[in-house]
This record gives C-alpha cells, structure tokens and sequence, in this order.
C-alpha cells in the first residue's frame, strides 16, 4: 500500500470523525435554542425568529379525505422515508437558520413560581410564554361585570381575562357572573395555535380594545411591543408547526365489500368509542374526560346516527392527536391493540395511505414517530395533554 493511499485513507476517517463531530454539536445546540424560546428571561419571554415552512406536521396514515383540511400539513408514510423529517431533525435545520435578534417584550404579569411544562392543571393562569398579556391597574378594585365588553369579545384568537385581589394573590379567571372585586386584572390573547399565528393587526386590535376597557374603569394599562408580541407569535407558530403530528390507523375492507353502518356503530361502542356531534366516534378517558384518540369515516361523510342506520362504508380511521393526549405512546399502544381488535371482528385490514398493510415493521416505525414527537414536544416546554398543548393545538 503506498503513502498516497494510506494519506486518502487517514483523511476519510477525519472527514467522518469531522461529520459526527458537528451533528454532535448541532444537536446540542437545537436542544438549547428550543428551550431558550420558551424560558422565561428576566421577567418577560424570549422566543427567537427562526424559518420554517408553512405547513404544520401531521403525520397521518389514513387517507386525507379522512382528516379535516389543515393548511399546515404534511402526512407522514412510515414506508416512505425520502420525504418525511422527523421533529428533531426540523429543529436542526430550522436551528441553522435562527436569526440573532431576541425577542423579550416586557410582560405585565409575573409568572408564577413554579410553573411546570405542563402549565397548571387544577388552577388557569395567565400563560405569558403562549399569550400576549395586558395588564390592568384599576384605581380601585372592580368586579368581572365591569370587563363585560371585554369578557364577550371576539377577535379571532382565544382571549381570557384574569383577576386576582391583590399582589402575590393567585389568579382568578374571570367569567360574566364571577363575583367579588379585583385589584388587578390580565388580559390574554393566545399567540398562535392551529388557525395560525396573532397578525399584529389582531394584536393591536385586541391592545386597543383592552385599552378602550381600562378607560372605563379606570385603570392604569401595562402593554408589550406589538412588533416584538408579533415576532414572538410567528416564531411559536413555526415551533408548533414542526411539532403537530397526528398519526392514523385505517381499518379497511379490501376485497371491495362494504361495512354495515349499524355493524360499525356496534363494534365501536362495544370498543368504549361514543357518538359525538362532531361527526366521529371519541374514545375518551373516563377518570379525566380526555378523548383519547378517535374513529371518523373512511369516506367523507360523517358519522351520524341516520347516516350509520341507512348506509356502509368500506372502512373507519383511528386518528390519534399526538400533542392533545397525556402519555401519547401508551395512547398509541392502546390504539393500536383497539384498531387490530376492530379489524379482526369486522374481517377488515390495517392499511396505510397506500393501502399497503401494516406490519408489525411499519407498527414499529409508527410508534417510534409518536415517541420522538413526545420528546420534541417536551424539549420545546409542551408537555402533551397539558392545557399550553391543548391551547396551541387547538383552533
């Protein structure tokens, strides 16, 4: 062997050495961005501008007429790896391209200590990371009816209103027929979910209507930057759009039979599934009231009592909403066993998009998908299920 080929041979080994090296520090990097977007710095938020595409992530193995329209999709076949990033792998890439701007508006509420990812299950409060908050200081302490044009506003994201009685006290959301007096009030406008980022005309709508409010009472205001609460807003929405997976088993007649409506209908409630006006079956957890996952129509049609009573389908899809569920592998699990249990007592398979059947390879591949996205999620500050989750993968 001459020094020519031994020199090629030793410069390949550094060249992969070299490659390993920096996916290792870009990973590092990625997990650090990801957390720095939602801490909370020095009493405000900062969230860094980073590029994605426009679509959120859903991955889905049943066919698209199945799953309502979202224009921020993008299905997902565990057969098909040349086009599908997994969550980690986007923040990678969207990490390359992280303007060096950071955004932290001042904020007029002071979160609360000890604040989990989850957000805080038994008592709701302003959620300054997700929501752009407005701050009141009334000149006196006023009642929730005093807010009334505010409590029955519309501005095409989710408000809330908040009160607490006095520095330090904890925050009350505020309803029309809330009673006492408050001397301190928040008002809170979701910054993203799945109807898209707040526009800066919808927030400075919504810091105006909040101001014409506080000259009612009246009441000292405390506002963010509308450009820097929009920069933020742009930049949760591009993380969430990474993040939003949903994840489908279909459960088809594949000799061109049909399924009786009626038979449908019953092996699904034999399964724990109920009828919703919605259109699908729920799967919904009895202790918490949370849907698990769901089973809408192979077709377009909905699921309706008359609709199962007169007509068949050739099959039902089983849609799990990955950042909606708490525990969203073990959620899988248990859709997967229900999904095989349906598919044997109607005599139908388990296909994908394709139509191809699933194996156990492909069941594995699902999993480990629902998994890396429970970890992203986590990575980001969104514990699955938590209400932050529900309110940005919601709308």
């Amino acid at each position: 062997m001459t020094s020519l080929q031994l020199g090629l041979i030793a410069a390949g080994i550094l060249l992969v050495l070299g490659v390993l090296l920096y996916n290792w520090m870009q990973e590092r990097r990625v997990r650090r961005r990801i957390k720095e977007a939602f801490s909370q710095r020095e009493g405000g938020v900062t969230a860094k501008a980073a590029h994605s595409g426009d679509a959120r992530v859903e991955p889905s193995l049943s066919p698209s007429p199945v799953i309502p329209e979202n224009p921020r999709r993008v299905d997902f076949d565990p057969g098909d790896d040349s086009g599908y990033e997994p969550p980690l792998d986007i923040q990678a890439r969207i990490a390359s391209e992280v303007a060096g701007e950071e955004f932290a508006p001042p904020m007029p509420v002071q979160p609360l200590s000890g604040r989990s990812s989850a957000g805080d299950r038994q008592s709701p409060e302003p959620d300054p990371e997700i929501e752009c908050v407005v701050g009141l200081q009334p000149a006196r302490p006023v009642a929730a009816g005093a807010l009334a044009a505010g409590l029955h506003a519309r501005l095409g994201q989710p408000l809330r209103w908040f009160g607490r009685r006095g520095p330090g006290l904890p925050w009350q959301l505020l309803k029309s027929d809330t009673k006492g007096d408050f001397a301190e009030i928040a008002a809170c406008l979701l910054l993203a979910n799945r109807s898209g980022a707040a526009t800066a005309p919808l927030l400075e709508a919504f810091v105006h209507a909040v101001t014409e409010i506080a000259s009612t009472l009246p009441a000292a205001v405390t506002a963010p930057d509308i450009a820097a609460e929009t920069a933020r807003a742009e930049a949760l929405d591009r993380i969430c759009a990474d993040l939003d997976v949903q994840i489908g088993i279909t459960v088809l007649k594949t000799d061109g039979a049909l399924i009786a409506g009626t038979r449908l209908r019953g092996v699904a409630e034999a399964s724990g599934f109920k009828l919703t006006p919605d259109g699908r079956f729920d799967w919904i957890q009895e202790e918490t009231g949370s849907v698990h996952y769901a089973l809408q129509n192979y077709s377009s049609d909905p699921f309706t009592a008359d609709t199962l009573r007169a007509t068949s389908t050739p099959g039902a899809v089983f849609l799990l909403d990955v950042p909606q569920v708490a525990e969203p592998v073990r959620v899988f699990d248990q859709m997967k066993i229900a999904a095989k249990r349906m598919a044997h007592s109607l005599d139908a398979t388990l296909v994908d998009d394709n139509r191809r059947p699933l194996d156990d390879a492909a069941f594995a591949a699902i999993r480990e998908q629902v998994r890396v996205t429970m970890e992203a999620l986590r990575e980001a500050n969104i514990e699955p299920g938590s209400p932050r989750a529900l309110a940005l993968f919601g709308g």
